[in-house]
């Protein structure tokens, strides 16, 4: 496992004194300021002053169209899926249980609503190791598909899971069981759905033996939903040197996006565990046999890998925006060089080539905010270093900080951060709430949230190191008006750049 990379905290002698405030207290009865004449006076500059201040201080709430761009801190092989009403339904790996998250908007979906609908029994083929859920919506039913087994890797299988109420936060999901190739029930993770007009096929991850050697790409037609309906067929192996970094060598993670009359199947290659984790593009045309290896066509080079302190780009899936009219790309990457399956999950827009093949271009550099997704509010951001600060809390310059300026010595129990919030009507908002946490061994640090004095429970913030900024995200009720929402040391070190608010939905 790779050892968390701790960088340096603020340092006394880093912190820059913060700026005084004019600030006058004069009464009609004192002396010299008696006269109607001599109180304008004293207004006329002290409305100077705050004109002064005003045009040479950042201001401590903006509007803005942008977001930084995590959408959960800690997460790995991230589904989105976004359904006929338009909201936001996504899972990650837990290892333990299948947790769906839904939101109306895509930048949400760290603090949107979750329940466990899934819990697997205590023993059993399908009782552990659960990896990689996907949710998908067929033939008005929900299935949900994931690899788990039985406490040893190499009985790693697929398994499906049904719920037919028109909400996947109702009703129950029942266990369809396993999804195999008949006359080849070998180990298998990842599996996906290709729905091309009234023909379902499925798309998995696998070894052609009993060895864990190598990982290929397979397909086979669906009987239905939950029933291979013929032999599995291999449609890809890793075989160039970018695929076959690491030992085994891997193609996982399968996706399927459809161009005009192009089928694009992103997968992840390389070593899961290394930076140079990247993504391959298989094309087939929409009128070939996709059953057929000679349909299917492979890039020679990534279509997606590190750049920009993003690294090992992997597992990705699309959506559009809320306003349909932008494509998406959703996937996990490194939280911080060298960090192997630790991992924070992101998302970016792309483009579209004349072929009708994705162009993703380069990672979003992650201290660069970037666009909200076409169709979502903006949101209200506010920083940290202009809030109210108590205990031994302070800013200092830090090159990548929002406004190059962070919070930090959250150190002792009366330490905190204040921030002073103006919402126009009552209701629950959502936080989103950029930290870096690089305290020692790895541990995740967390801070008690108060919302106009009362007490909130917490917030945790996984570990990325010092320098490496991330989200966290929190739902909480407002009144109308003014709000003070107090972060305050709770367990770890932690330090603030910057809140970002909007209505949660």
């Amino acid at each position: 496992m790779s050892k968390v990379l701790v960088g340096h905290r603020i340092r006394p002698e880093q912190a820059h004194a913060r700026a005084g405030f004019l600030t006058a207290n004069a009464s009609p009865t004192e002396p010299g300021i008696r006269t109607p004449i001599h109180r304008a006076k004293v207004q006329s500059i002290l409305a100077t002053a705050v004109l002064l201040l005003a045009n040479t201080a950042t201001p401590a709430q903006k509007a803005t169209r942008t977001f930084f761009n995590v959408l959960l801190p800690t997460g790995a092989d991230p589904w989105v899926y976004k359904h006929t009403d338009g909201t936001y339904y996504t899972t990650v790996t837990t290892g333990s249980d299948i947790t769906l998250r839904r939101s109306a908007t895509l930048s949400g979906l760290g603090g949107g609503e979750k329940r466990i609908i899934w819990s697997p029994p205590a023993r059993g083929p399908d009782s552990q190791n659960l990896w990689a859920p996907e949710l998908h919506y067929l033939h008005r039913k929900w299935y949900l598909y994931f690899a788990a087994d039985d406490g040893r890797n190499e009985n790693h299988r697929m398994f499906v899971l049904e719920n037919d109420s028109p909400d996947p936060f109702q009703g129950r999901f029942t266990s369809k069981g396993m999804i195999c190739a008949p006359r080849a029930n070998r180990w298998a993770i990842d599996g996906t759905v290709l729905n091309l007009g009234d023909k379902l096929y499925f798309i998995w991850s696998g070894w052609e033996g009993a060895a864990n050697d190598r990982q290929n790409l397979y397909i086979a037609p669906l009987a239905n939903p939950y029933t291979l309906g013929g032999p599995r067929v291999e449609i890809s192996r890793p075989t160039l040197p970018w695929e076959t970094i690491g030992s085994p060598h891997v193609n996982e993670g399968p996706q399927v996006v459809v161009k005009g009359q192009t089928i694009n199947l992103v997968y992840s290659a390389g070593g899961s565990w290394t930076d140079d984790y990247c993504l391959g593009l298989l094309t087939a045309g929409v009128g070939s046999d996709p059953l057929s290896p000679s349909s299917w066509k492979k890039q020679n080079r990534p279509a997606f890998r590190s750049g920009g302190d993003v690294f090992g780009p992997g597992h990705a899936s699309f959506v559009t925006s809320p306003d349909g009219r932008e494509d998406w790309i959703v996937f996990h990457a490194a939280r911080f060089p060298g960090s192997g399956w630790t991992r924070s999950v992101r998302a970016q827009p792309f483009t579209w080539n004349s072929d009708g093949t994705p162009s993703f271009g380069d990672p979003a550099p992650p201290n660069t905010p970037i666009p909200l997704p076409g169709g979502e509010p903006p949101h209200d951001r506010y920083e940290a270093e202009h809030q109210k600060l108590a205990g031994t809390a302070r800013s200092a310059k830090h090159s990548r900080a929002s406004q190059g300026e962070k919070v930090g010595f959250l150190d002792s129990p009366e330490s905190s951060v204040e921030f002073s919030v103006e919402v126009p009507q009552a209701g629950k908002y959502l936080l989103a709430v950029r930290f870096a946490n690089g305290t020692a061994k790895g541990r995740t640090a967390s801070h008690g949230i108060s919302v106009n004095g009362v007490g909130s429970g917490s917030i945790e913030y996984p570990n990325s190191g010092w320098d490496n900024w991330s989200n966290a995200f929190r739902a909480v009720d407002l009144r109308m008006g003014t709000n003070a929402i107090r972060f305050s040391k709770q367990d770890g070190f932690a330090e603030l750049d910057c809140l970002d608010l909007v209505p949660a939905k």
